[in-house]
């Protein structure tokens, strides 16, 4: 068998917690060609290998780390890897992708997939260098944050360059949707990896390479990567991208009414110049930071009277101000800081406390009915209380892990209609009345209710007569219409999920337009030595596409099941420039279903 070896490490890890072993492998490059890497080449591991009705918090339920063919490269933002498994949240298709510092270490081990199976029989963590693995005991580690779980390691090693993928108290707890945290802030939030990790007594992961990547045409691939930071310092948006990251969207989403306030009740948020953004970086932020290799720096560090910590991203910083009434930006800082350190997702966390405080606000879930817990909009000591009580499984906090689609079946219909989820999985921080094709992502993603899988920026640029270019119709680049968003979302689908595999951030590839399929191919052409097309390419993704929804298939996923909340398709927005809107999400699906080729089943 030819060997990969230009891009690729060209070696797949198999790692048993159970036996204590572990084995090297080499990758059949056919086989990887067909998926390029990272988070495709980790759904086809998970589809060839596991048993779809195994228990997620089970040994058998296996754990996959991937990186790309120029994960660690001079690709900007090329710092990505994703983690993939069975979700014990929503018992389907789950992965989740972190950028930071790990990927790249990873890739320096020479080990393109690290495969983790079986359950330790104490706390341990995995030493993974070019050699191999050392199963290193540390029942010490037991509820350390992932700093100092982090620090202990490095110290340990005597190495501050190890990279760390850790685990909180939140995840040793087996919260169901427990993140898995890296370089300190980086999360791998959705889904519950977390919790995956935690089911196998995982502490952590410690990366430490020693090998180099080779590119097969450096100067080709130079020329390539040089034309993309180009592009990215000369986009529109870099300045404020690099002020506000994210968390620009607090202000911009508010401008058009798509802001969750108070539980996605409403769309317009009326203190949002007291958490926004702007804000952040007026008080607390004291520097910016970067994933591996990244010349926009969009991310922030921050500094308050109580805490510091790098971030937070938008959807923390909406779920912990706007969506559960709360105006107290500090706090929210505070909420990131410990999440982050505990390892929890902020989305489904914040979604199970917003359920509980609407069905309260409604009289359909009363306070005894939850051992006298009262949620009410915007109560800061309330919501603090309550995620402390989730992370440790405490009391009442043992059935909020569970997550806001498994609790709201102790209710009644109407508090179960409340829950913002699809296929189990807590909507972001985006109202989709007024943004259709991303309503239409939330409703056909792979994992549930998700904007990743597909992230159609565009239709927020109002760029009509490209739209008209690119997708057909004016209507496109038209965040209210219905009409053409099906193409959009196939398109972006196709990028969003070439940005997965490669590995590079989304926001950069994606958002700012930076990456489409004719220079992906010159890139990995360069790179890995593989002649690739823009065709070729797009038969791979398109058919990477269809392995989601075939393994989803098996876990029992169906047509009906591609659909968005209640609320968003018959409740319009009371106020805002989104006013009156709602999702007509059977036409868009009917569409995209028919562009895909697929039975309407």
């Amino acid at each position: 068998m030819t060997r990969l070896r230009y891009g690729y490490g060209g070696r797949l890890l198999r790692v048993n917690l159970t036996r204590r072993t572990f084995e090297i492998e080499e990758i059949d490059p056919g086989w990887m060609k067909s998926v390029i890497g990272g988070r495709a080449a980790n759904t086809r591991r998970l589809d060839e290998e596991l048993d779809p009705g195994c228990d997620p918090l089970g040994p058998d339920n296996p754990l996959i780390f991937g990186v790309g063919p120029l994960t660690g490269s001079l690709l900007p933002a090329s710092a990505y890897y994703t983690v993939t498994a069975k979700s014990p949240l929503t018992g389907i298709l789950g992965d989740s992708a972190a950028g930071g510092q790990f990927g790249a270490e990873m890739k320096m081990t020479g080990f393109d997939q690290i495969i983790i199976s079986g359950r330790a029989d104490a706390w341990l963590y995995l030493w993974i260098t070019d050699e191999g693995v050392e199963f290193i005991d540390c029942p010490g580690y037991a509820g350390l944050g992932v700093a100092s779980t982090t620090s202990s390691i490095r110290k340990a090693h005597r190495d501050y360059s190890v990279q760390v993928a850790g685990i909180g108290a939140a995840g040793e707890n087996e919260v169901l949707y427990s993140a898995i945290v890296s370089s300190g802030n980086r999360v791998n939030g959705r889904t519950g990896m977390g919790a995956v990790m935690g089911a196998k007594r995982l502490k952590a992961v410690a990366v430490r390479g020693k090998r180099s990547l080779e590119v097969a045409d450096t100067l080709g691939f130079l020329e390539q990567t040089r034309n993309l930071e180009r592009a990215i310092l000369e986009h529109c948006e870099y300045d404020k991208r690099y002020r506000l990251g994210t968390t620009m969207l607090m202000q911009d989403l508010n401008g058009i009414g798509i802001l969750p306030t108070n539980h996605f009740q409403e769309g317009v948020c009326d203190y949002v110049d007291e958490v926004s953004g702007q804000t952040l970086a007026e008080r607390y932020k004291v520097k910016n930071k970067a994933c591996y290799n990244c010349n926009l720096h969009c991310s922030r560090y921050y500094v308050t009277n109580e805490y510091e910590a790098e971030g937070p991203e938008f959807e923390t910083l909406c779920s912990f101000t706007s969506r559960l009434g709360c105006r107290d930006l500090a706090f929210a800082l505070e909420m990131n800081a410990v999440l982050n350190q505990a390892g929890l997702d902020s989305i489904s966390t914040a979604e199970v406390i917003g359920w509980i405080m609407e069905c309260q606000e409604k009289g359909l879930v009363k306070p005894e009915d939850l051992d006298g817990l009262e949620l009410r909009w915007g109560d800061t000591e309330a919501v603090r209380s309550t995620v402390d009580m989730i992370i440790h499984r405490r009391d009442l906090g043992d059935r909020l892990a569970q997550g806001a689609t498994r609790l709201s079946r102790d209710f009644g219909e109407e508090a179960q209609k409340l829950v913002m989820q699809v296929k189990g999985l807590d909507i972001i921080c985006g109202d989709p009345r007024g943004i259709k094709a991303y309503g239409l992502t939330y409703a056909i993603a792979s994992r549930g209710a998700d904007h990743l899988r597909a992230e159609p920026y565009f239709e927020l640029t109002d760029l009509q007569d490209e739209a008209r270019e690119r997708f057909g119709t004016e209507k496109a680049a038209m965040r209210m219409e219905e009409e053409g968003k099906a193409v959009l979302v196939t398109y972006s689908e196709k990028i969003a999920l070439l940005t997965d595999c490669l590995t590079m951030c989304k926001n950069i590839g994606l958002c700012m337009d930076i990456l489409d399929l004719e220079n992906a191919a010159s890139l990995l052409t360069a790179g890995t030595g593989v002649d690739y097309t823009a065709a070729s390419l797009e038969e791979v993704l398109g058919e990477a596409v269809q392995r989601d929804r075939r393994l989803n298939r098996r876990f029992g996923i169906r047509r009906a099941d591609d659909t968005l909340p209640e609320r968003f398709r018959k409740e319009s927005l009371p106020t805002g420039p989104t006013q009156g809107s709602i999702v007509d999400i059977e036409r868009m699906v009917e569409e995209y279903y028919r562009l895909h080729g697929w039975e309407d089943e």
